[in-house]
C-alpha cells in the first residue's frame, strides 16, 4: 500500500504514548490495549516497541468512544468501522476515476480538434508544404 502524502501523512504520523493517547481520549490505558486487542486501533511501535498512536489513530479512538457511549457493543463498532472504511475507500477510488474521466474527455476534446483540422486540409496524396501552402493562400481542399 502507497505510504500517504500531504495532510494525509500527517494524521496518520505516530506521534502520542499511550498516555498521552489516553488523555486526549479520557479513556484509560488499558481500554487502549483492549481495542488494540479486539483490533479496532492498531497504533505504530517506536524502536522500542512502545505504543504510538496517531492523530488518526485518536480521532477512531475519539469515534469508538462516542459509539460505545451509545450502547453499541464492540462487535457493532467493528461493523461500523468497517463500513465506514469501505465506504471511504470507494469515494477514494470514485474520486480517481472522476480525475480520469476528465483525462479522457480532455484527450476526447484534443482528438476532435485534431479531426476539424484535418478535414480543414485534407491530406489528398500531397506533401505536408502543399497542404499547408494551400491552406494558406484560401484554397482549401485543392
Amino acid at each position: 500500500m502507497k505510504e500517504p502524502q500531504g495532510p494525509k501523512a500527517n494524521r496518520t504520523k505516530p506521534l502520542y504514548m499511550i498516555s498521552v493517547a489516553a488523555e486526549l481520549t479520557g479513556m484509560h490505558p488499558q481500554t487502549l490495549r483492549v481495542y488494540e486487542q479486539k483490533g479496532l486501533v492498531s497504533p505504530g511501535r517506536s524502536r522500542g516497541n512502545t505504543r504510538l498512536y496517531s492523530q488518526a489513530d485518536i480521532d477512531r479512538l475519539h469515534l469508538i468512544g462516542r459509539l460505545t457511549d451509545e450502547g453499541i457493543n464492540l462487535a457493532g463498532v467493528v461493523r461500523i468501522l468497517e463500513m465506514r472504511e469501505r465506504a471511504e475507500a470507494r469515494d477514494d477510488e470514485i474520486d480517481q476515476l472522476r480525475a480520469r474521466v476528465r483525462e479522457l474527455e480532455d484527450q476526447v476534446s484534443e482528438f476532435r480538434t485534431q479531426v476539424r483540422i484535418t478535414a480543414l486540409a485534407p491530406y489528398d496524396g500531397k506533401g505536408p508544404e502543399q497542404v499547408l501552402r494551400g491552406f494558406l493562400q484560401g484554397n482549401v481542399g485543392d
